[in-house]
């Protein structure tokens, strides 16, 4: 997450310092941390077959639910993000890759904050919610670079098919 699109911003777009997303940052999650005390108690495991219902109704725990799809999202991202960086991959394709991310991305959010109390610190409950919220932060500054600053990401000089998409 960020490998690209950070620099971007801060270089190219400076909407916001890194100083001031630090502080956002912080104090989200300062936030978390003060509301995943509060969190109820841990539902009980579930011994059922289906993971994914499992993860959704908060019946796994937390480690379960946020690594595994932390590590592919983000291989996912980083690749896509190289591809096009490199030229091999065009722009509507990269729009493909995000687009097909969004919807688990979504389950993985809602599997994440029902799973939070499944944790035995609250900090760790507070470190994945804050991710989460990370990862739409990523998804609206790769909006943004691709909808106002295409020319600055994906090498419109070396493209040739998907020209059009630059503009």
């Amino acid at each position: 997450m960020f490998i690209y699109s950070l620099p971007l911003f801060f270089t190219h777009i400076a909407l916001a310092s890194p100083l001031d997303l630090l502080i956002i940052f912080i104090g989200l999650f300062v936030a978390l941390f003060i509301s995943s005390l509060f969190l109820g108690k841990s539902r009980q495991q579930s011994s059922s077959d289906n993971y994914l219902l499992s993860a959704w109704n908060g019946r796994v725990a937390l480690k379960w639910v946020f690594w595994p799809f932390f590590l592919i999202l983000n291989v996912c991202l980083y690749a896509a993000d190289t591809l096009v960086k490199s030229g091999m991959l065009t722009v509507s394709s990269w729009d493909d890759v995000h687009l097909m991310l969004l919807l688990p991305i979504i389950w993985w959010t809602t599997a994440v904050w029902q799973c939070s109390a499944n944790t035995k610190l609250s900090v760790w409950a507070a470190c994945a919610r804050l991710l989460t919220i990370s990862v739409f932060f990523e998804y609206g500054l790769k909006l943004l670079i691709r909808i106002d600053y295409p020319r600055i990401f994906f090498g419109c000089d070396e493209l040739l098919l998907d020209y059009g998409s630059c503009f």
